[in-house]
């Protein structure tokens, strides 16, 4: 037995509200899928599923809310917890799609990083959106999103995620607008007319990614030879030997959370699995299989320096770094996204 398995087991078996002889309690969590998926298995799912705390049935999305409005409004709720972005956190507690938690079933707040434990969320990691490129294709290092923007220096394909969300952070980052100003010009009309403006610069040259996996598959197949992506999926391609490096320089950063999802008979067991997760020892595994952030305080010194060095909350990953606005994306979320569909269509 590891040794996180040996430290999560009393603290599952505390949690337990029926008798351990009683069948496991089946759990239905869904999450993004991909290399993240895989690192909560190892972390969370197959420990809470072998301390008898219950069932884990582990199931993805792309981070829609529109699957769990659906179930919320017919009544019938099939998911019990979900991963989402902090937006979609922020709406979907305001309209309703989601429980109430309360925090102190997950600890001491200030064991948590700021912002962990929200109304209808707690944070399970930090990711970031960075700059990538493989280095056995550049004669020298992109060093900025300005860089990006220089195809005269660096010719060739850029990928870019599909959405105005972070791209249009990415594109004032390029124009010069410091860091702290971003959301600032944003929320100006001259500001997201600027971003388009910028986009514009570079439209011929952008491949245009949904799917976190394809960035690292895209910079190894020279299909393009720098890109926007999630931190964890490029350091998941440098473990299987690709050369591809990471620009931590104007990164933005975000919490991911866990949300119980309104209406489901199983929010006492929901609560459960989110504090099983949120511990030192748990989220430290998280961590060292795929390298986003832990949430909780006492997981870093837990962790290898060479891991720490991989993690968007390391202090010097941290410098020029820009944490993504939530709020923002709430208030303006779908007009802007409605702009950039119109805009990238054309």
């Amino acid at each position: 037995m590891s040794r996180s398995l040996r430290c999560s087991v009393p603290f599952a078996l505390a949690l337990l509200s029926a008798s351990v002889w009683a069948a496991p309690q089946d759990l239905t969590v869904i999450s993004f899928g991909g290399a993240t998926k895989q690192a909560q298995d190892k972390a969370y799912f197959q420990p809470f599923n072998a301390s008898g705390a219950g069932n884990i049935i582990a199931g993805e999305y792309n981070g829609e809310l529109s699957k769990i409005k659906a179930m919320v409004s017919a009544g019938h709720t099939s998911w019990d917890v979900v991963e989402v972005e902090s937006p979609e956190l922020l709406r979907g507690c305001e309209e309703g799609l989601f429980e109430k938690l309360d925090a102190g079933r997950f600890g001491d707040s200030a064991n948590f990083v700021p912002g962990a434990l929200t109304e209808c969320g707690v944070a399970t990691y930090v990711w970031s959106m960075v700059m990538a490129y493989d280095q056995s294709k550049q004669a020298k290092a992109p060093q900025s999103w300005a860089d990006f923007w220089n195809v005269a220096d660096f010719p060739g394909k850029r990928g870019l995620r599909k959405s105005a969300k972070y791209t249009l952070e990415i594109a004032l980052l390029a124009d010069g607008v410091k860091a702290d100003d971003v959301y600032k010009v944003l929320k100006t009309p001259q500001g997201v007319t600027r971003a388009f403006a910028k986009l514009d610069q570079i439209k011929p040259n952008i491949q245009w990614w949904e799917a976190g996996a394809q960035p690292a598959q895209w910079l190894v197949a020279g299909d393009v030879v720098m890109s926007a992506a999630y931190n964890g999926r490029i350091a998941s391609a440098q473990k299987e030997g690709m050369k591809l490096s990471i620009v931590w320089p104007q990164s933005l950063y975000d919490p991911e959370y866990w949300a119980v999802v309104k209406g489901t008979p199983n929010k006492a067991l929901a609560e459960n699995f989110i504090a099983f997760a949120s511990q030192p020892q748990t989220q430290k595994v998280f961590s060292e299989t795929i390298p986003y952030g832990p949430v909780h305080r006492q997981t870093l010194p837990l962790l290898p320096k060479d891991v720490q060095d991989q993690l968007p909350t390391a202090e010097a990953n941290l410098a020029g770094a820009r944490a993504v606005d939530a709020e923002f994306w709430v208030d303006h979320g779908e007009e802007l996204e409605q702009r950039f569909n119109a805009w990238a269509a054309r």
